[in-house]
């Protein structure tokens, strides 16, 4: 089998990180992988924001425990040193399958580096508040930009679960 495939196979969540940083160059080589992912029509409506500086990561993790209706202290990120936050034009057809993509790509390249991943979600709503907006801004970024996901990394603290069998039934063909 494919060295690809397998990765794809073999790629689990992680939902328990050690603190250790993640090297900048590792870093890069993942968001890379996500600027590569397909696109509609190849617009490349994802952008990627990498949050690796501890003040802003926590608050972000605070902000998407609120939304999530979790307890004061629950961090929803479990604990990993390094948020990729990627968004899409709104005004684009396909930006949540083009984000999508760009996750995906972030998590398989993580996995074949090493690096443990997670999508954690309520992207959208930090970005529709004042303050995603204003944090938009302060990086820069204008126009109407919708949050698609925030993908955890770090490495892992622990070992990856395995693999659920698949579920039968989940292909039709038409020969």
């Amino acid at each position: 089998m494919s060295e690809v495939l397998e990765q794809i196979k073999s790629r689990r969540s992680v939902k328990k990180y050690k603190p250790d940083p993640v090297p900048q160059e590792v870093l890069d080589q993942i968001i890379e992988a996500g600027l590569y992912a397909a696109s509609g029509k190849g617009q490349q409506s994802a952008i990627i924001i990498q949050v690796t500086n501890k003040e802003l990561r926590d608050e972000i993790s605070r902000r998407n425990c609120e939304i999530g209706g979790w307890v004061a202290g629950f961090d929803p990120f479990y604990g990993a040193p390094a948020i990729l936050v990627v968004l899409a034009r709104k005004d684009w057809p396909t930006h949540v399958y083009d984000g999508s993509l760009v996750m995906g790509n972030l998590m398989l390249a993580a996995h074949g580096l090493g690096v443990g991943s997670c999508w954690i979600h309520r992207a959208k709503e930090e970005f529709e508040t004042q303050w995603g907006k204003d944090l938009l801004k302060s990086l820069g970024i204008e126009g109407e930009y919708e949050g698609i996901g925030h993908c955890a990394l770090g490495y892992a603290a622990g070992p990856a679960p395995k693999a659920a069998e698949r579920k039968a039934g989940r292909v039709f063909y038409i020969k």
